[in-house]
């Protein structure tokens, strides 16, 4: 089995987003030929489409794509001295984006809302990850496909999500709340952002964060109190249904409006001279 299909199973099983780079035409002459292919994520790279600047230059290119959320698409590339190659030709590539499969949510806590919620995410096409500061909170059986994180700051934890990730935050105490707030805030990149709460927290949260200099259109971002309209009741399982309910709304509005493959790059896929 080739490195670059190892590679996109794993990726598959683990929900790990990845470019698939093809070579799908060339005029002339390169190290490797029509249909060869490499993959390439955030932090790696498998297999080879030849090696020297041109690959260096694609695997740049593949990896701003996935970081920027971009589609699959098709460029050309001049095999002059700009790419160190001396016989002359074009290489045309094809970046095929794979994002994570299924939205990543990661819960702030592991208190009463925290344990009716998480089951219920697990149930859910979302990626769900756990975290708590305490360690003898967090279940030691939990529901297939969760992964549990013990953070002693859980904020630290904020720099390892995903671009694009679903926030929800209801820990056990509110400074804690604000610290992980903020830190999303300064990401600048979640999908959404909701903490636990009153309407009276809210305010005051919003308050604080002006205080501190955040814009109005960051302070917008928090919805505080969170979950889905319309949903009442206080139970822990009640906040946690109208939770989940808008998790499942934002997932199914992101799939509506995300395309896969670019107008372009579909009509260079219909009407490429593959030589």
């Amino acid at each position: 089995m080739n490195a670059w299909l190892r590679a996109q199973f794993h990726c598959e099983q683990h929900n790990q987003g990845y470019v698939l780079i093809t070579i799908v035409a060339l005029k002339g002459s390169s190290p490797r030929g029509v249909g060869s292919k490499m993959l390439v994520t955030l932090g790696a790279q498998f297999d080879t489409i030849g090696g020297g600047h041109l690959e260096y230059k694609a695997v740049a290119e593949a990896k701003q794509r996935l970081q920027q959320g971009g589609t699959t698409g098709l460029l050309d590339y001049a095999l002059g001295a700009n790419l160190g190659q001396c016989c002359g030709g074009k290489v045309s590539l094809m970046y095929e984006v794979f994002s994570q499969t299924k939205m990543p949510v990661v819960v702030f806590g592991a208190g009463h809302v925290g344990r009716a919620l998480v089951p219920l995410l697990a149930q859910l096409p979302v990626q769900v990850t756990w975290v708590d500061g305490r360690y003898d909170m967090l279940p030691k059986q939990l529901p297939e496909g969760v992964a549990a994180v013990h953070e002693e700051h859980p904020q630290d934890h904020i720099v390892d999500c995903a671009p694009g990730t679903c926030y929800l935050i209801m820990t056990h105490h509110h400074g804690v709340d604000l610290a992980l707030t903020e830190a999303v805030l300064k990401r600048g990149d979640a999908a959404y952002l909701g903490v636990i709460g009153s309407v009276t927290k809210g305010r005051k949260f919003n308050q604080r964060l002006a205080a501190k200099s955040y814009t109005p259109s960051q302070i917008e971002a928090l919805n505080c109190p969170m979950g889905k309209p319309g949903i009442a009741g206080k139970q822990p399982m009640e906040v946690a249904i109208a939770i989940a309910a808008q998790v499942m709304h934002l997932y199914q509005t992101m799939a509506e409006v995300t395309p896969t493959v670019s107008p372009v790059a579909r009509t260079h896929l219909e009407t490429l001279d593959y030589v």
